[in-house]
């Protein structure tokens, strides 16, 4: 069986434990990955501690260059990285390309570096005064990273965390961990200095480890809202800086006016498209009106239908198999929520099977309507390919419902009307807004971040909050006295008046 190891300086330990590593479109085991734990990562982070101020002195242009030549490895591997992606995550091919390009994507950004580290300078800022900031690395850093986006997530990290100056150490999901460790291998190939981006495997002993240590100035987290909570409590309570993006339940507001047959295909992605397991996915439809409604619910049903559930590697398939076993039986779990709080299971994913591939991990597309606000099938993130539909009686209930929801990562408004759409996205309590844009997910020169229980800490990922998140300013006040002495008094602190 394929071993999954460490990506380090120096050889990894052998593992003590292990976790299985799954072909959700077999339902087979396709690999083992070994575990670390607190003495695997002082010997990774004694290694970033040795390396990290070489790169830090290296100055941006330089460290431009080995973004740029990284971005040109990516592209030439883009299909091997998305086959070994859909392997294990279960994603199709297509989406796959998308994950490795949307992290791609920041990797370009940071081929800017150069540019966006400039500081602030200001002359004559007093007499004889001129006063100017930088911004300088933190050191060490560390993400760790969800299964959903194998690819995307990491880049979104380290990219910005590497190109600003720092070393940084990767745990990714145990569950597809051979992406990240092909990243990093690639990035060595680039020119970065060995060490300089590390991968480790583990579970929450490696969490814990990692946001306990001293010498770890930073992290970054995406996964679920609680994990993301107690990661940005134990972290801040290090006196770490702390990023931990959370979970979603993101709307879809459909008013009357909305071009319903694009409203349905947009669903029909945003919904279903890589088996709901986005955080970004669009898992509730709120329709304006009864009305409304009806007509989007008639149009719903045979696209549904007409989705095509396939293994990863099929190119006709709309979406593949979840990741695990455990997760297919979570998520037809919730549809079993939804049945018994009262729901209407308009069209059943649940016991679906792919002929010849009857032990994957396949959940069929799952409609439910008359989803209320009370339920707790509402109320907790699914992650699976299941669409529910809460109506709203007007514009003002609409606005509501993703507002007073627990999640504000994403929400989008479906509508002709520019004043609707203005007036929502001015008033809605969620952090990223997308109108006739069902996935809003903001372009890599700006930020991505969501609100209330789906992020906590201050700074979102990457741009310019990126930056901000991976640097520190320096603050400095200069003055250059024309010799001899003023007689002034040094123990007085100068004015700018």
């Amino acid at each position: 069986m394929r071993q999954i190891d460490h990506f380090i300086v120096g050889d990894s330990p052998a593992p003590t434990r292990k976790h299985q590593v799954w072909n959700p479109s077999t339902g087979e085991v396709q690999a083992e990955v070994g575990l670390g734990d607190a003495a695997l990562l002082e010997q990774v982070v004694a290694t970033a501690q040795r390396v990290q101020p070489a790169w830090a002195a290296t100055n941006p242009q330089k460290r431009a260059r080995v973004m740029f030549k990284f971005k040109e490895l990516i592209e030439a591997n883009m299909q091997s990285l998305a086959e070994l992606l859909s392997s294990e995550h279960g994603k199709v091919i297509d989406d796959a390309k998308g994950d490795v390009q949307r992290g791609l994507e920041v990797i370009e950004y940071a081929c800017g570096i150069p540019q966006v580290l400039k500081g602030e300078y200001t002359q004559g800022a007093g007499p004889g005064i001129d006063v100017y900031s930088m911004r300088q690395p933190l050191g060490i850093g560390a993400g760790i990273t969800p299964f959903n986006f194998p690819a995307m997530i990491p880049m979104w990290m380290f990219g910005m965390a590497i190109a600003a100056g720092n070393a940084f150490i990767l745990k990714p999901s145990e569950r597809d961990p051979s992406v990240p460790v092909r990243l990093a291998e690639l990035f060595v190939e680039a020119g970065a200095p060995e060490g300089l981006l590390q991968v480790v495997h583990g579970d929450k002993e490696m969490v814990d480890a990692i946001l306990d240590h001293p010498a770890i100035s930073a992290v970054s987290f995406v996964g679920s809202s609680d994990i993301a909570h107690y990661v940005y409590k134990r972290g801040v309570a290090a006196g770490k800086r702390i990023q931990a993006m959370g979970g979603a339940k993101n709307h879809g507001i459909v008013m009357p006016d909305a071009d319903l047959d694009q409203v349905v295909n947009d669903l029909a992605g945003a919904a279903f498209g890589s088996a709901g397991e986005r955080c970004m996915a669009l898992p509730v439809v709120v329709p304006v009106g009864e009305d409304t409604a009806e007509r989007l619910k008639e149009k719903l049903i045979p696209a549904i239908h007409a989705l095509n559930i396939g293994v990863s590697n099929d190119p006709d398939a709309h979406y593949g198999p979840v990741v695990t076993p455990e997760h297919k039986a979570r998520v037809e779990g919730w549809i079993d929520t939804a049945e018994k709080e009262g729901a209407e299971i308009v069209v059943d994913g649940r016991g679906f099977t792919l002929q010849g591939h009857e032990k994957g991990f396949f959940v069929g597309p799952t409609l439910i309507d008359h989803v209320t606000p009370k339920m707790e099938s509402y109320q907790e993130e699914i992650f699976g390919p299941v669409l529910q539909i809460v109506r709203a009686h007007d514009f003002e209930d609409a606005v509501r419902l993703p507002s007073d929801h627990q999640y504000g990562n994403g929400v989008a408004i479906f509508t002709r009307n520019g004043h609707a759409a203005r007036e929502f996205a001015s008033r809605v309590n969620v952090g990223m807004v997308g109108i006739n844009v069902p996935i809003p997910v903001p372009v890599s020169y700006h930020s991505f971040g969501g609100w209330k229980r789906s992020g906590f800490g201050d700074i979102d990922q990457y741009g310019t909050e990126g930056l901000k998140f991976w640097t520190k300013l320096k603050k400095v006040t200069q003055r250059w006295p024309d010799g001899g002495g003023d007689g002034s008094n040094a123990f007085v602190i100068p004015t700018m008046g």
